[in-house]
């Protein structure tokens, strides 16, 4: 009896993803101490669902550690691993695998030993393909392999990592591929991230499948921003409004003037101010405020700068001046906030 059209459908835009060896595209995730289960599952179940809806072997996935205990994650459950990562790096090199991605957690900054530094640079140097999920993106710019790379991390990380990498290059996008290395903000985004492989390797139609035995609506592009303007928590809105704070957000360490503002949205100073009462319930300028101070909050938790540098870094001149609007959307000194930083936030990253 022949196969149902659309299960002959499904195998001929599955094809390209079973090599010529007939093995199934071979996925390794290097899972790390305090790793979101989260992430790992939402980039995971996917390639499980393809094969389920293709019917076909599609992909193979095998959990690695840095040695063979069980990893826990930050929510305290522990997984099991299939083998460590010095038997990849001993392994014949027609048996690397077809993608690597990592997972990590919390303090990032601790993560990197030599032993995995030179097993991620073992990796890139064989030609396998990388992802980091999450705040794993930190990890792999430490090791010097994103130079120069666009690339994204969780939105939390993404002002402390500009600045300790200098990396311009780096964006608010689910998630962002760039030669070798492919990079993701981590959590649900990183079932985003694996659908994206799979319509890579399996094609459009597994993808689609995938999504819709998921329930999700359709598949997300890397492109779209992680998340929406702060202060906005509804859709419908202007565009001009978004476009406006879309530029406050980019032009933190010089801001712009309310006028340059408008100008740049397509809209005068008076429309911008009647849209931001509308639909903000603040004054541009004072929303702008905020975005400053919200990115220094975030410096002064994610980096060991000077308080004076955050100020300088987020267009702020006076030090007085950066404590009292600190204060005002914070509800602390600038001060007060550095001193509840974890001690793991080290002299090497500030």
């Amino acid at each position: 009896m022949n196969a149902p059209a659309n299960i002959r459908v499904i195998k001929s835009w599955a094809a390209p993803a079973i090599s010529a060896a007939g093995r199934p595209f071979d996925l390794v995730v290097l899972v790390l101490p305090g790793f979101s289960h989260l992430a790992l599952h939402a980039y995971l179940e996917p390639f499980r669902i393809a094969n389920t809806v293709s019917r076909l072997p599609l992909f193979r996935w095998r959990i690695a550690g840095l040695d063979a205990r069980p990893i826990e994650g930050a929510n305290g459950l522990s997984v099991a691993v299939d083998f460590a990562i010095d038997e990849l790096v001993l392994g014949a090199e027609d048996r690397r695998p077809n993608q690597l991605a990592i997972m990590t957690g919390e303090p990032v900054e601790r993560q990197l030993t030599p032993e995995l530094n030179g097993f991620l640079r073992t990796m890139a140097r064989r030609g396998v393909p990388i992802s980091a999920v999450g705040t794993a993106t930190w990890l792999l710019a430490r090791t010097g392999l994103l130079a120069g790379t666009r690339c994204t991390i969780h939105w939390s990380r993404l002002a402390a990592f500009a600045e300790v990498f200098n990396q311009a290059r780096v964006s608010d996008s689910l998630f962002v591929k760039d030669g070798q290395y492919s990079t993701c903000a981590g959590e649900l985004a990183a079932f985003d991230l694996a659908v994206d492989l799979i319509g890579s390797h399996a094609g459009g139609y597994i993808a689609q499948e995938v999504c819709r035995h998921a329930t999700v609506e359709g598949q997300r592009s890397g492109s779209n921003r992680q998340t929406g303007p702060a202060g906005l928590a509804f859709v419908g809105v202007s565009d001009k409004l978004l476009m406006a704070m879309r530029i406050m957000e980019q032009n933190v360490e010089f801001p712009l003037a309310m006028d340059e503002v408008a100008q740049k949205a397509g809209v005068s100073r008076r429309q911008l101010e009647r849209l931001f009462a509308s639909h903000i319930g603040l004054p541009p300028v004072r929303h702008y405020l905020r975005i400053r101070t919200e990115h220094a909050k975030r410096l002064i938790e994610g980096t060991r700068m000077p308080i004076i540098d955050v100020a300088m870094a987020c267009g702020f001149m006076s030090a007085s001046h950066f404590a009292k609007c600190f204060r005002i959307f914070n509800g602390m000194s600038p001060q007060q906030c550095r001193a509840r930083v974890p001690a793991w936030v080290g002299p090497g990253l500030r």
